[in-house]
């Protein structure tokens, strides 16, 4: 047993109590503090000195080798879903971790611990961050916006929001490992994965009797009906390799059924693999709903936000993964597909900053983000991935961190540093009125 794998197994039941521990204990976004707070007294118990975020949960901290040299930055996300059907979910919140970021968390946790083990930093330059950050799954979004309103957070994603912070400044080359179904013992890694625009709509009609008077009501619920209606009716335009997505879900649809609804709230995401097709679609979008809002005589007030930047993974980093994984694991177990994910993570804001990859190991069973979702195996989804995770770094900071730096050196960041990346997303938000009846009957529709 090499010096690596024996630095995982050695904490092998720390990483598995850790699994069960956040799974049994789900939060979502930017409410992880009884995650936190289990993670904080782990790592504290480590040696490490945490950086904590403070008015959110989440926080980070650094191992130095000693060596001048890149800092590798390698993420944990802490947040569930709210999936209320789930058998093991949360039964007063119904949050439950059905996209397995609860193994990710174990498996940041026993890296940490074997990067304290001797004779790992050995032969390496440079440092290490790792990071907990919360709210990568874009749920809940009415309450983000009341924290932003509030000025508690400025972004509606946890990696927005700590890049906002500086969290990420000094740092080189990112990188964190997803959890996925398939065979145990798997590690995979593609081309990366759709941006995403977040939105809210709200209709707002005008109430009367449903039975006795409804000609003297707006009917919201029909103009929102109306509208997405309008949006399928666009979906044929979608460019395929655009790998548009819209879906939309009501959060608001009515107070009584013997009232005409006046007022309908709705939340969405528009998907797409690049910045500009997003925004032409997203327009589109708009206008399509806007209309529907307007054969109705209803109004419409929209809200829009950068969620995600696209992903995209860089290819000389996910060689180095690559030369990891099948010292991890069997060869024909490790697949580099070259193909993007119309899923979404925010992992694509950190990879318009610096170099970065999303790959996968596998360990759950069920579908992602559904309620037969749970980790059937997670030695592999954590021990494994702890295992890879702490050869990527030795891949990159050995030999005078020669791969980091030839990696470094290739790269063409979208944004310079954080402020250009901050001051481009908040051109992103939008808050409107989408349709406006003027004085002389006429109707103007602002997309």
């Amino acid at each position: 047993m090499d010096t690596f794998k024996k630095a995982v197994e050695k904490h092998k039941q720390m990483i598995l109590d850790a699994e069960r521990h956040i799974w049994n204990n789900p939060e979502t976004g930017f409410r992880e503090w009884k995650t936190h707070a289990y993670l904080k007294e782990k790592y504290e118990a480590l040696g490490y000195t945490l950086h904590e975020a403070g008015n959110v949960p989440g926080f980070y901290t650094d191992i130095d080798t000693g060596r001048p040299g890149p800092k590798i930055l390698v993420f944990g996300e802490l947040d569930g879903l709210l999936i209320p059907n789930h058998p093991e979910c949360d039964k007063e919140t119904g949050a439950v971790h059905a996209c397995g970021h609860n193994a990710q968390c174990a498996a940041l946790l026993g890296l940490a611990a074997a990067l304290r083990e001797e004779g790992v930093l050995d032969g390496l330059c440079g440092s290490v961050r790792l990071c907990a950050v919360p709210a990568e799954e874009g749920i809940e979004l009415e309450y983000r916006r009341e924290l932003k309103k509030a000025g508690v957070i400025k972004f509606l994603s946890g990696k927005a929001e700590f890049i906002s912070r500086g969290y990420l400044d000094d740092c080189d080359i990112a990188f964190m490992v997803h959890t996925t179904s398939g065979d145990p013992g798997r590690l995979s890694c593609g081309l990366g994965n759709n941006g995403v625009i977040v939105k809210n709509f709200v209709f707002k009609g005008k109430a009367a009797h449903a039975g006795g008077s409804p000609h003297n009501g707006i009917n919201a619920l029909y103009a929102a009906n109306v509208g997405l209606s309008a949006v399928n009716a666009l979906r044929e335009t979608f460019l395929d390799y655009e790998t548009i997505r819209f879906h939309p879900i009501i959060t608001e649809g009515g107070a009584s059924v013997n009232a005409i609804p006046d007022r309908v709230a709705l939340e969405s995401y528009v998907r797409g693999k690049t910045i500009e097709a997003l925004n032409r679609e997203n327009k589109k979008i708009n206008r399509a709903l806007a209309g529907g809002a307007a054969s109705l005589g209803a109004s419409l007030f929209v809200s829009d936000s950068c969620g995600y930047f696209p992903n995209k993974n860089d290819l000389n980093l996910r060689e180095a993964a690559r030369a990891a994984m099948l010292k991890t694991t069997d060869p024909e177990k490790v697949n580099i597909y070259n193909s993007y994910s119309t899923g979404s993570t925010d992992m694509g804001d950190v990879s318009s900053l610096m170099p970065t990859i999303h790959p996968y190991a596998t360990g759950s069973k069920g579908s992602a983000h559904s309620n037969n979702y749970y980790i059937a195996d997670p030695v592999s989804a954590c021990v494994m991935s702890a295992e890879f995770q702490l050869r990527l770094i030795c891949e990159l900071l050995s030999d005078d961190a020669s791969e980091a730096k030839k990696i470094t050196d290739a790269f063409t960041p979208v944004f310079k540093n954080s402020r250009e990346y901050v001051d481009f997303l908040s051109t992103m938000d939008h808050e409107f009125e989408a349709v406006a009846y003027n004085e002389d009957g006429s109707i103007t529709i602002n997309v």
